[in-house]
């Protein structure tokens, strides 16, 4: 059996939450709780929050590309790999209110008040996102405004995370995966969806309004 039946979930989402921050502290702790630590976090959180973005963001157009045990679980837990993403980002959030409190002047030389704008935004759409994964909140909200706020809240993440990685790869080498991957998963996406349009017999199971109690 897939070691993967393991990590379904709230155990996914405990799990992953708890090895992110694990690590966070670790680096931290390594670093004598310094700014160097703190930024090391940042740039660790953003990692593993681009991960779990991309998983959940192609969760349903991967499983119909590329049926699997992966992609199956994939789609199956792509709430929880949505709440994961946003609990890794709500620790990048903590990770900037420490670098701007511990070094307020180098934070400030480093990050453009645009950016407060963009990334505020971002929240707001994660936290929308994560209220609304739930049966009760997303049926208050209703089919229609659901799906167009996860739409836009996805692809406007899709955009940050390109702008944020895609930036740093026209300067540095080693970020080219990164904004490679993001690319990539806006690809997989729009194949996907144009898989899903084509005409078909029976509709996919868990593609029915009743399965919309998703994060993306």
């Amino acid at each position: 059996m897939s070691p993967l039946r393991h990590f379904q979930g709230w155990s996914l989402l405990r799990t992953s939450l708890l090895i992110i921050a694990a690590v966070a502290v670790a680096i931290l702790w390594r670093s004598d709780f310094s700014v160097d630590g703190v930024r090391m976090v940042l740039r660790t959180t953003a990692r593993t929050s681009l991960a779990l973005f991309l998983l959940a963001f192609t969760a349903s157009a991967a499983f119909r590309l590329w049926p699997s045990s992966f992609t199956r679980w994939q789609r199956a837990n792509r709430r929880y790999l949505g709440l994961s993403f946003a609990g890794s980002h709500a620790m990048h959030a903590l990770a900037i209110m420490a670098y701007a409190f511990m070094d307020p002047v180098l934070y400030h030389s480093r990050v453009p008040p645009s950016t407060h704008v963009i990334s505020g935004l971002g929240y707001v759409f994660i936290l929308a996102m994560a209220v609304t994964s739930f049966k009760r909140t997303a049926a208050w909200l209703g089919p229609r405004a659901w799906k167009a706020l996860h739409l836009a809240a996805s692809y406007y993440l899709w955009l940050s995370f390109m702008n944020s990685f895609g930036k740093r790869a026209a300067s540095d080498p080693f970020y080219w995966p990164f904004a490679s991957l993001v690319v990539a998963a806006l690809l997989i996406r729009i194949v996907g969806k144009a898989r899903a349009s084509a005409p078909k017999g029976l509709p996919e199971r868990g593609d029915s309004a009743r399965e919309m109690t998703t994060v993306l």
